[in-house]
């Protein structure tokens, strides 16, 4: 624009069994904020009738757990999503891919310490487990097919240069394989750290939220990434289904009539499959953009678009190839928050309205 082993041989926790899809919306950064401003925003998306929310464990790493425990007591459901660009899991040595001032500067993915990734990880779980918090599905990294958040992938010092359609064609491609094989640990362990909870022990594991970015927007800006179905695809090779119970994905379609938005979330999806046939996806992030500001806010057109976005995912969860989606952003975003002018729009309603089951709404 972002949990360790019951058993070693113990089932993974399945993605899929709930009864109904997951609807949430992300508020991330919370960590940022005093207590008392977590606690007003927490308590406005309840409010709002969301069951799902989104939050980062990230540094300061007290603040991420303080959030998670406000959220939790307000009856809100908890995808923690684990930013990788965390430091402490780094060796003090790396440095992190400079972004040439157009882009933050990213560590490294293949640079990342998986016994500084465990111990961070294992403390923080184990603080969470020890309030009594479920969290409903732990995802480690984000956008990790997109070079603002993996700098294993370049930026260029200024656009132009044609950025790459395949791995093949990555500038370093050695270092971005040996993130991947980082990745794979970080998934494992991510696995077994959730599983040693008593919690969050049948927590799903969603791998990192992959940007939808296309080529065309990638030259545009002067970075690398991948396509979502390409870099699954590598990770699938190196074993990944072992660890997770879905596939991370996130869908940013812009303005297009009610047909192409389902096209383009159709084919976007396209390696979602049901769990007895593959991995269903969660959608950790999908947002549509509106530009005015003024109040009250004229919403009308986005609504359209939600609920177009919706009926596509509607029919892929009855599909089963998904079982989770998560509306970006609440409030921290003006061209993409739901909360405007102090409330929520009807089109900011249809967004998080839970999904309907042959048994009902979502509870």
């Amino acid at each position: 624009m972002l949990f360790a082993a019951l058993l070693a041989l113990s089932p993974l926790a399945h993605a899929g069994d709930a009864a109904a899809p997951r609807i949430g919306v992300n508020r991330l950064h919370l960590a940022w904020l005093p207590r008392a401003e977590q606690e007003r925003i927490l308590k406005d998306i309840a409010a709002s009738g969301a069951t799902h929310i989104r939050v980062s464990l990230s540094r300061p790493v007290d603040k991420s757990i303080e959030a998670v425990e406000i959220a939790s007591r307000l009856g809100l459901r908890v995808l923690l999503e684990i930013q990788l660009a965390n430091k402490s899991y780094y060796p003090e040595s790396a440095r992190p891919r400079t972004g040439f001032g157009r882009v933050w500067d990213i560590y490294r993915l293949s640079d990342l310490d998986p016994d500084r990734y465990r111990k961070g990880l294992h403390e923080a779980l184990q603080r969470i487990d020890a309030l009594g918090i479920r969290l409903e599905a732990i995802e480690p990294g984000n956008e990790i097919n997109y070079a603002g958040y993996n700098g294993d992938l370049a930026v260029y010092r200024e656009p132009g240069p044609r950025s790459p359609r395949s791995i093949a064609e990555i500038q370093d491609r050695a270092a971005f394989e040996r993130g991947l094989d980082t990745y794979i640990r970080v998934l494992e362990i991510s696995r077994d750290e959730v599983r040693a909870t008593v919690h969050s022990r049948d927590g799903a594991v969603v791998s990192a939220g992959l940007s939808d970015m296309s080529a065309k927007q990638a030259d545009q800006r002067g970075m690398e990434r991948l396509d979502p179905g390409e870099f699954i695809a590598a990770l699938r090779q190196r074993g990944m289904d072992s660890l997770v119970d879905a596939y991370g994905i996130h869908i940013y379609p812009g303005r297009l009539p009610a047909a192409a938005l389902d096209r383009r979330v159709t084919n976007l999806l396209d390696f979602c499959q049901p769990a007895d046939l593959g991995k269903p996806c969660w959608v950790t992030e999908w947002g549509v953009a509106n530009t005015a500001r003024s109040c009250p806010v004229d919403d009308s057109w986005r609504e359209n678009t939600i609920s177009a976005i919706r009926a596509a995912f509607g029919h892929l969860m009855e599909a089963k190839r998904l079982t989770a989606a998560f509306y970006y952003d609440w409030d921290t975003e003006p061209s993409y928050s739901l909360w405007r002018c102090g409330k929520l729009s009807p089109a900011a309603a249809a967004a998080i309205e839970p999904a309907e089951t042959p048994e009902g709404r979502a509870k």
